[in-house]
């Protein structure tokens, strides 16, 4: 509903006093009878000085225009009221004269405008019943009978209840005041959806209806499938005013989409919250067809063998038919409705069996060769093979756990690399020493270097020279070989002890350079 509002138009009081005198033209003013004498008209009575002019005939209009317009103000309405069909409608109009006193109210009147015509709808006089000219079965009437509050209700809702009413007050002096109410009837539509066998066929056709009927205003209807699919809605309005929609999913029948399902989704002001009908899908097709129990071990003399005919289709398969390639079945087969019994596997059954299989859509076949052998095969018990693959694994995880120690153990136990220097060694990857050790050591001793009381040579002692050696390498740390002399031999590696004696009494260092 809206908010309250004044009355729109309001009826002008007829034969007003105001409109009367407007005709009396300038006969009632003094003026020369002619130029040459004669007598004056008498003038109207003189009004004393300071008093108030007369407002005449357009003020006095004007004013009761005014009034009229103040007086159609007072009546309160709402300009829209909504239901639902089946429900209550209230329709408020009031008509407060606590703003003038001198306003009597007589009779109120609700009419309702319909083809450009008014029909009482319900009529009040103090002196008699409320009166309800269109319907007296009690679904219409005031909510409180007085002349003051003419609330209009209406239940149940129908929906040629829907259309403009007219609440009338008749006042003196000042005539009939009115307000006008629209009333809008929503309609909750009857929601439903099946579906529409289709044939499987290469074209899209509908497979799905959904119908939202008799709805106001009109239902919006969507669909929610995997399907690739598309839908289309058309409308029917009927004379009452609600509206029909029907909306058709269309997708390509195939029998995969059979069994499938689909949704169709309905919304409408009416519903507190979309409507969801799910539909399942219906596509005929012809039977698909396997045959299932041959194991590759039909053997001679094997008993119970069978082959069974599995079929689907919509409809469902209603006819089954057993032969062989080369035409009628061994005599050694039985046939049971979907299944081919064998009581005794023979050499007869060496051969392709056919199954065919009907329904209303049409026939299919299948065909399954069937080898019999002379002696059975072999099988490899489930006991037996869970046992092989448990310790198969065990093997699996024991030769990983051997491999992973063998890599850990090989990392840990490979030299250094060539190139790098190692402190304790006192020596590079590739077994040489370190450039300016070698280099900064003689080719041989100095005479007497060493002896006891002699002073040291010019590098110092063996000992001094093993100490400098150490604690430069030690600051130094691991470093690569960059400046390996050009031409000379691989050098030699330290040793803990650093000097070896000749055979002609000489002393020579293991680290010196070949050259």
């Amino acid at each position: 509903m809206t908010g309250w509002a004044g009355a729109g138009q309001s009826r002008r009081p007829g034969g007003s006093a105001a409109g009367r005198s407007g005709g009396g033209g300038t006969k009632g003013r003094g003026r020369t009878a002619g130029r040459g004498g004669g007598a004056r008209a008498p003038a109207g009575p003189l009004r004393p000085m300071g008093a108030p002019r007369s407002l005449g005939v357009p003020g006095s209009l004007l004013c009761w225009s005014l009034l009229s317009v103040g007086l159609s103000q007072m009546v309160r309405v709402r300009t829209e009221v909504t239901g639902r069909v089946g429900e209550e409608a209230v329709l408020p109009c009031l008509f407060p004269t606590s703003a003038s006193a001198d306003t009597k109210v007589s009779q109120v009147t609700w009419m309702k405008e319909s083809g450009g015509r008014k029909q009482n709808v319900a009529v009040y006089l103090p002196e008699h019943k409320p009166n309800f000219p269109l319907e007296n079965s009690g679904r219409i009437r005031f909510l409180n009978v007085s002349l003051q509050d003419a609330t209009l209700v209406i239940q149940p809702l129908r929906m040629s209840d829907e259309g403009i009413y007219i609440c009338e007050f008749a006042t003196y002096p000042y005539g009939n005041q009115d307000g006008f109410t629209t009333l809008s009837i929503l309609a909750r539509p009857t929601n439903a959806a099946e579906p529409r066998k289709a044939s499987v066929g290469s074209a899209a056709v509908p497979v799905a209806l959904c119908t939202s009927a008799h709805g106001k205003p009109p239902a919006l209807i969507t669909w929610d499938s995997s399907l690739h699919g598309n839908f289309n809605a058309s409308e029917v309005t009927h004379e009452d005013g609600t509206v029909t929609v029907t909306s058709q999913f269309n997708v390509v029948p195939t029998a995969a989409a059979d069994q499938q399902q689909v949704t169709c989704i309905v919304s409408q002001r009416t519903l507190s919250k979309p409507e969801h009908i799910p539909v399942t899908l219906a596509v005929l097709y012809p039977p698909q067809v396997t045959i299932s129990g041959y194991d590759d071990n039909w053997y001679m003399s094997r008993s119970e063998a069978k082959l069974k005919c599995v079929a689907t289709g919509n409809p469902p398969p209603t006819h089954y038919a057993w032969s062989t390639l080369e035409g009628p079945l061994p005599p050694t087969v039985q046939v049971q409705g979907d299944q081919l019994v064998v009581p005794s596997v023979d050499a007869a059954v060496n051969t392709t069996f056919v199954c065919q299989v009907t329904n209303s859509e049409g026939t299919s076949r299948v065909e399954q060769l069937v080898l019999v052998r002379e002696h059975p095969v072999r099988q490899q018990s489930s006991a037996g093979a869970v046992a092989g693959g448990v310790v198969g694994g065990i093997l699996a995880l024991a030769l990983l756990g051997a491999l992973v120690f063998f890599l850990l153990r090989r990392r840990r136990t490979r030299p250094p690399t060539k190139g790098t220097y190692d402190p304790t060694t006192r020596v590079f990857g590739n077994g040489a020493a370190p450039p300016h050790l070698e280099l900064d050591r003689p080719l041989k001793a100095a005479p007497g270097e060493g002896a006891p009381g002699e002073r040291p040579g010019p590098y110092g002692s063996p000992h001094q020279q093993h100490k400098e050696e150490e604690e430069r390498a030690d600051e130094l740390g691991p470093m690569l070989w960059l400046n390996a002399p050009p031409g000379h031999g691989a050098p030699r590696n330290y040793e803990e002890d650093d000097m070896e004696s000749q055979h002609d009494g000489s002393i020579i260092s293991k680290t010196a350079v070949y050259v």
